[in-house]
C-alpha cells in the first residue's frame, strides 16, 4: 500500500479474508483511506453536530468499503455496536446508496483510528443523525465509480449505465456486469467530487425507512458466533481480577499476598497505582492477582490480607447525604434561569404547592461486566475490549506506559450492554499495566458483578424541589425549580458543586412551557464518588421532577392532566434553545435544532390518542402520562398500570409516541423505545446504589436489582410521529428513559391516589388501599 497526502486516496488489493486477517493478499479491491479528514465548515466560528466533534466525520468509500471479486461487500463500521443495531443501521445506509444486495453486505468493526475514520465515540445518541449524511455519499460515490468502471469496459457513455441491484446495466443494449466482476477497474478511479454525487431520492430508497431489513449480525450473535470481550482468546493467556479501594480516592496501605501465591493457578500479586482525584478515566488502583485461570485469579484475590486508607470519602453516606441535599434545595442557589419575578407572586400568597423529589444513584450494570485483553511487547500495546471511546483508550494507554500513540491498537469487540459505562476505559487500562508487567503475553482483565456495582462510574444522584403558585383560573403564575445534584465535571477538574451546562441543558433550563415568572436555580452539591455517564444522563432527574410537579399542579386545579399539559406548552413555537440559556443543545445548531413545542404537542396526543386517555378505569388501575425533549427528539409515554392490594404493580400497556424526525431503521426505533420503556421502570421501581462509610451497599443483582419479567409491560406500542416538513434527524437511543419514571409515578396517583416522589418504588405501594 502506498500513503498519499491531502485528497488523493491510496488503493490496496485484499482478499476478504484477508481484510478480515488484516493481511494483504490478492483478488479484491479495497477502498482503503487517506490519512485525515476535511470538515467543509472548518472556517465557522462554531461548529455543530458531527463538525463539533473531535475529528468530525469521513464520507470516503475508500475508507469504509471493500468489494471483493466474489460480489460481497464489507463495510467498516467505525461505531461500537452494544445492542442499539448500529452495524446495522449505518450498513442500511451505505448499501441503500450503493444499491447494493443486502445479502452480500457484510460489516467489520473498524478499530480505534480517528484520524482514518473520524469520530468513534458512541454516546449521545448521535451516530445516526452525524453519519447518515456522510454515509449515503460514501455509498453514492462507491456506486458511480462502479458505473465509471462498467462504462469503460463497454466504452460508452457513463450516462447510459445504471447501478441497479448488485450489477451495473447499460441501458440501450441490456448488457449487465456484476459488482465483482468490476472491483478490481473500480478502484483505479478516483472517488467523485460531493458536488457531482446523485444521492436517491426518498421514493428510490430500497432499505432506508423500511421495516424488512435484516440484522447484519443477528445470525452470529444468536449462534455464539459473535466476539464480545470475554471471547478473544490466546496461547498462553493470563488473568487478572483486581482488589480495588472500596472507598473512592482510598489508597493502599498494606497487602500480604502469601496466601494469595499458594492458591494453584495464581503468577504474581501485582501492585496498579491509582490516581488522585480528580481521576479521570485511569484505574483506581489496587492489587491485581494474575492467574492461569479466571477462577484461580478470584479465589487468589479472596485470600489477599488487605489495609486500605479509606482517605476523605469514607464520610459519604445515602442517607446523610439526602438530607444534607434537601437543606440545600431549600435555600436559594445559583440562579441560572429567570423571567419574571416568581417571589412577588409568592409573597401574595395564594394557591401555593412544593414537593421534593428524589432519585438515587444508579448503576449502568451492562449485563457484560468490564472486561478487557492486552499484548505488550516491544513498546507497543495492542488491546481487544468493548470500548464506547476507542480513541480516548489509545491515548490514555500511550500516556500511562509513556510509548507513543501510533504504538496502540485498539479492537473493538460487541458490546454486551453499555449505557455510558463503557465510554469510560479505566479498565482498559487495567489491562494495558498489567501487560506491560508480562511482556509477550496476552492478559486479561476481568471485572465480576460486584466489581462492576461496586466501582462504577455512577448515574449522579439527586434532590430536586419545585415550588409552584396556581392563579385564580388555575394556570400556573410561578414556578421555582432547585435541582441538587453533584456533576461528571469533578471527574475532570477540581470538584464544581454545580450542574454544568451539558446537565443543566437536559430537561433544566432548557425547559419550554409558557409560564410567566420563572426562576430556576442550582444550589451546590459535592461529589463522593466517580459520577458518570448513564444512559439519558441528568434528563432522568430533571424530567422526573418536571413532569411530576405538572401532574401534581394539574390535580391542585381539577384539571385533567393532558389538558393542563398542552396548555402549558402553549402555542406550538420553535424556540431557540440559547434564549433558554441552553448553549449546549445536545452539540447541535440551534437554528437546525431549536425546541418545537408544536413537536411536542404531536408526541403527547398521539400517545394520549393511542392510550385511549379519559376512558374509565377501576380503582386501583390508572393512566399515567409523561413528555420529554432530549438528545433532539421528542417522546411521549402513557402508561396503564394496576396496583395491587399488596402494592404489586402491573404495567398493562405502554403507548410510546415519538418524533425523531426522519426514520432510517423503524425496527431499530420500535426496539430501542422498547428496551428504554423496561430500562426506565426498572429505574423507577427497583434500581438504587446506596453509600455508607464510603461503601456502595449493594453487591450483585439480588440487591442491586434491575427489572424482570414480571415488571415488563405486557404490551409496548411504539407510536412513530413524523413531523410535518422537512426537519433533521434525532437520536433514539437515549430519549425513550426520561419520561418513563414520571409517566408510572403520575399511573400510580391515577390508581390509587398516592404520590411518588422518591425513588425507587419499591414497597412503598404496600396497604395504599387502607392509607
Amino acid at each position: 500500500m502506498t500513503q498519499s497526502n491531502s485528497d488523493d486516496f491510496a488503493v490496496a488489493n485484499l482478499s476478504r479474508r484477508g481484510f478480515l486477517k488484516g493481511v494483504v493478499a490478492s483478488g479484491a479491491l479495497l477502498i482503503a483511506a487517506n490519512w485525515g479528514w476535511r470538515n467543509a465548515f472548518a472556517e465557522e466560528k462554531k461548529a455543530y453536530g458531527a463538525d463539533g466533534m473531535a475529528h468530525g466525520w469521513v464520507d470516503d468509500p475508500k475508507v469504509f468499503l471493500a468489494l471483493g471479486a466474489d460480489g460481497l461487500v464489507t463495510f467498516v463500521c467505525s461505531r461500537s455496536e452494544m445492542g442499539q443495531g448500529v452495524r446495522t443501521s449505518l450498513a442500511m445506509v451505505v448499501a441503500d446508496e450503493l444499491e447494493a444486495d443486502w445479502a452480500m453486505i457484510r460489516v467489520v468493526q473498524a478499530p480505534g483510528d480517528e484520524q482514518r475514520y473520524g469520530n468513534q465515540d458512541t454516546d449521545g445518541s448521535r451516530s445516526m443523525r452525524h453519519w447518515f449524511e456522510p454515509l449515503r455519499r460514501c455509498g453514492a460515490a462507491a456506486r458511480q465509480m462502479l458505473e465509471q468502471a462498467a462504462a469503460e469496459r463497454w466504452q460508452v457513455p457513463v450516462g447510459e449505465c445504471r447501478a441497479q441491484m448488485h450489477k451495473v446495466v447499460h441501458g440501450p443494449s441490456g448488457r449487465s456486469l456484476g459488482y465483482g466482476e468490476l472491483a478490481e477497474a473500480a478502484a483505479a478511479l478516483p472517488v467523485p467530487a460531493r458536488d457531482s454525487l446523485r444521492l436517491k431520492a426518498p421514493e428510490q430508497f430500497r432499505y432506508i425507512g423500511k421495516e424488512s431489513t435484516r440484522a447484519i449480525d443477528g445470525a452470529d450473535i444468536v449462534n455464539g458466533r459473535a466476539v464480545y470481550g470475554l471471547d478473544p482468546r490466546f496461547e498462553s493467556m493470563l488473568y487478572a481480577v483486581v482488589a480495588r479501594p472500596p472507598v473512592y480516592g482510598g489508597k493502599l496501605k498494606t497487602v500480604d499476598a502469601g496466601a494469595a501465591l499458594k492458591v494453584p493457578g495464581v503468577v504474581r500479586v501485582v501492585e496498579i497505582a491509582g490516581s488522585p482525584i480528580p481521576s479521570e478515566y485511569q484505574p483506581l488502583g489496587g492489587v491485581a492477582v494474575v492467574a492461569s485461570n479466571t477462577w484461580a485469579a478470584i479465589k487468589g484475590r479472596e485470600a489477599l490480607k488487605l489495609d486500605w486508607d479509606d482517605g476523605a470519602n469514607a464520610v459519604y453516606d445515602s442517607v446523610a447525604y439526602r438530607q444534607a441535599m434537601s437543606q440545600a434545595a431549600k435555600a436559594p442557589g445559583k440562579v441560572v434561569r429567570e423571567a419574571g419575578d416568581v417571589e412577588a407572586v409568592f409573597a401574595r400568597g395564594g394557591r401555593l404547592f412544593e414537593a421534593e423529589y428524589y432519585i438515587p444513584h444508579l448503576a449502568q450494570a451492562p449485563m457484560e461486566p468490564p472486561v478487557a485483553t492486552a499484548y505488550f511487547a516491544d513498546g507497543a500495546c495492542e488491546v481487544w475490549a468493548p470500548s464506547q471511546a476507542p480513541q480516548v483508550t489509545r491515548e490514555r494507554i500511550a500516556e500511562r506506559l509513556g510509548i507513543a500513540f501510533d504504538q496502540v491498537k485498539v479492537n473493538v469487540t460487541l458490546l454486551g450492554g453499555g449505557f455510558g459505562r463503557k465510554s469510560k476505559p479505566d479498565f482498559i487500562l487495567e489491562a494495558a499495566v498489567l501487560a506491560k508487567e508480562f511482556p509477550g503475553r496476552h492478559v486479561r482483565v476481568q471485572w465480576t458483578r460486584q466489581d462492576d456495582l461496586q466501582h462504577s462510574y455512577f448515574h449522579t444522584v439527586s434532590v430536586e424541589y419545585l415550588r409552584g403558585a396556581l392563579d385564580a383560573d388555575g394556570k400556573p403564575s410561578a414556578w421555582l425549580h432547585r435541582s441538587v445534584a453533584p456533576s461528571i465535571g469533578a471527574l475532570f477538574g477540581p470538584d464544581p458543586r454545580h450542574e454544568n451546562p451539558i446537565e443543566l441543558g437536559m430537561g433544566f433550563v432548557s425547559m419550554p412551557y409558557a409560564l410567566p415568572n420563572l426562576r430556576l436555580e442550582n444550589p451546590e452539591a459535592a461529589a463522593h464518588t466517580r459520577v458518570g455517564w448513564y444512559r439519558s444522563v441528568s434528563n432522568i432527574p430533571h424530567a422526573f421532577a418536571v413532569q411530576s410537579f405538572i401532574a401534581e399542579l394539574a390535580a391542585a386545579a381539577g384539571r385533567d392532566h393532558r389538558d393542563f399539559l398542552l396548555e402549558l406548552l402553549g402555542p406550538a413555537r420553535r424556540i431557540d434553545p440559547h434564549s433558554l440559556g441552553d448553549a449546549w443543545n445536545h452539540g447541535e445548531s440551534p437554528t437546525l435544532y431549536p425546541i418545537d413545542t408544536g413537536r411536542l404537542r404531536a408526541v403527547v396526543e398521539e400517545a394520549t390518542r393511542q392510550a385511549g386517555w379519559g376512558k374509565e378505569l377501576p380503582r386501583g388501575r390508572g393512566l399515567g402520562l409523561a413528555v420529554h425533549y432530549s438528545f433532539v427528539t421528542y417522546v411521549a409515554v402513557v402508561l396503564d398500570v394496576e396496583v395491587g392490594d399488596d402494592g404489586t404493580l402491573v404495567v398493562h400497556r405502554a403507548d410510546m409516541a415519538v418524533d425523531c424526525g426522519p426514520q432510517i431503521n423503524p425496527e431499530r426505533i420500535r426496539s430501542q423505545m422498547e428496551g428504554a420503556c423496561v430500562m426506565g421502570l426498572g429505574n423507577t421501581v427497583v434500581s438504587e446504589i446506596s453509600f455508607k462509610d464510603g461503601r456502595v451497599q449493594q453487591s450483585n443483582l439480588h440487591d442491586y436489582q434491575v427489572a424482570r419479567l414480571p415488571l415488563a409491560p405486557k404490551a409496548i406500542a411504539v407510536h412513530p410521529v413524523i413531523p410535518a416538513g422537512e426537519v433533521p434527524l434525532g437520536g433514539v437511543g437515549e430519549p425513550g428513559v426520561p419520561p418513563v419514571g414520571p409517566a408510572l409515578a403520575n399511573a400510580v396517583f391515577a390508581a390509587t391516589g398516592k404520590r411518588i416522589r422518591e425513588l425507587p418504588i419499591r414497597d412503598q405501594l404496600k396497604g395504599w388501599r387502607e392509607a
